[in-house]
């Protein structure tokens, strides 16, 4: 993976964005959703603290347009029941995007310049609640804002 220098932030777009959070040294790089009719973006939250690796998705909700993430923890894989998938699930909700000049926007789609920083409102109550804190997980609480660090090429 190559990061591009800050004058290079502004020309990446947000499907190869990466991110950081100082609180608990936590990083997002998205990928490229593939075509996928459902999930529009694509993404994986890291903790180096533990070597815990979060899956992300991003949706597009139907009755009010909105950028609805997922973020999940080892969840089975292929024909999966909601019970099953919300055991798993560790935060959802809008993920909120502001852009250089300080406006707050969503998620930009793929294909858009990438956000300077990412909001995932409540993200450390949804995790200090979750199955991976605390007892041989996370014993930092990331911060709810990613700011962008670098490009993926």
């Amino acid at each position: 993976m190559l990061l591009l220098p800050d004058a290079a932030h502004a020309a990446c777009p947000q499907e190869l964005s990466v991110y950081a959070e100082k609180e608990a040294d936590a990083g997002i790089d998205f990928t490229p959703a593939g075509g996928d009719a459902v999930t529009t973006h694509t993404f994986k939250m890291h903790f180096p603290e533990n070597s815990i690796i979060l899956q992300g998705i991003v949706m597009t909700t139907e009755e009010v347009t909105r950028p609805h993430g997922v973020i999940m923890h080892n969840c089975p894989s292929g024909d999966v029941t909601g019970e099953e998938l919300a055991v798993c699930t560790i935060w959802e909700g809008t993920i909120y995007a502001v852009s250089d000049s300080g406006d707050a926007g969503l998620l930009p789609a793929e294909g858009q310049p990438s956000a300077k920083h990412l909001i995932f409102p409540d993200l450390a109550s949804y995790i200090r609640n979750s199955r991976i804190f605390g007892d041989n997980g996370l014993s930092k609480l990331p911060g709810d804002i990613f700011s962008m660090s670098g490009c993926q090429e």
